[in-house]
């Protein structure tokens, strides 16, 4: 009997000391996503680009550098220049999403004081808070109502309000969406008379913001204007030369690659320079 118990707490051990020799499973925390990434998910939902991720993104843009490579090419006959407008095309669909969504971000922060009034107006003539934001569909701003007629859509369909709110989020994309839907799911949850209030500060700040937003950038224009125009002047005289094939026999040799090069890094680093300096601050998504 001795031997028996012996063996089993020596079995025992051993299993234990093999056991212990196997690296345990840690649970597999989700990736987080690079910043870069992430804003252009938002720019390409703010610019209204659907089913086209920044996978998809990233294949037009090869697309488009392709093609503007073999356009360049055939009308200069000098590879090293149509590899040079050939970059330059790389950026056209990044820069066109991004000015598309730079253009809405400025519209949804004009008309959001409106909507949060008749979110206000609608809750103190004794809406409920999901009612009150289904209105916004038909009675608020234009910009507004078709993400609010989805959020009825999806409030309607499934009832419950939270995920709603989050569906919401995900398709405005928009920081002071954040902020207002965050409030009202506490407002929602908590509970309080001081709702009506809140909204009315938050309409009263972002109208203000807006206003001294815009005078900024009224000023700001012309520093973002004369960066464009002293990036692309000096591309536009190359362009111009190629209409002279024998102008353009220079830059096939090493000089000339180097001056390409070095006369591109130049644009870029003063084109940035100069939108850095103008640059004003932009709100950054923290509720996600």
């Amino acid at each position: 009997m001795s031997g028996a118990l012996l063996g089993l707490v020596l079995g025992t051990g051993l299993a234990c000391l093999w056991w212990s020799l196997w690296p345990r499973e840690t649970p597999v925390r989700p990736r987080r996503r690079p910043a870069l990434l992430v804003r252009l998910d938002d720019d390409l939902v703010l610019a209204g680009v659907r089913g086209l991720g920044a996978g998809g993104l990233a294949a037009l843009t090869l697309t488009v550098g392709a093609v503007a490579f073999l356009l360049a090419l055939a009308i200069t006959r000098v590879p090293t220049v149509a590899l040079a407008f050939a970059l330059m095309g790389l950026y056209l669909p990044v820069g066109w999403v991004r000015a598309r969504a730079r253009r809405r971000r400025g519209r949804l922060r004009e008309v959001w004081p409106d909507a949060v009034d008749h979110v206000g107006s609608a809750v103190r003539a004794g809406l409920a808070l999901p009612e009150a934001l289904v209105q916004l569909s038909e009675r608020g701003p234009e910009e507004l109502r078709e993400p609010f007629a989805r959020f009825a859509d999806d409030y309607r369909a499934s009832g419950r309000f939270g995920e709603s709110l989050d569906r919401l989020k995900a398709r405005l994309s928009d920081p002071v969406a954040d902020r207002l839907i965050e409030a009202l799911r506490i407002a929602r949850e908590v509970g309080g008379s001081d709702l009506g209030r809140l909204l009315r500060t938050l309409s009263a700040f972002l109208r203000e913001d807006a206003r001294s937003r815009a005078e900024l950038e009224a000023r700001q224009s012309w520093t973002v204007n004369a960066a464009r125009l002293a990036l692309a002047a000096p591309w536009v005289v190359l362009l111009l030369l190629a209409t002279r094939g024998s102008a353009l026999h220079a830059y096939q040799s090493a000089t000339g690659v180097v001056v390409l090069v070095i006369g591109g890094v130049a644009s870029v680093l003063a084109y940035l320079l100069m939108l850095r300096l103008g640059r004003l601050p932009e709100e950054q998504r923290v509720l996600r």
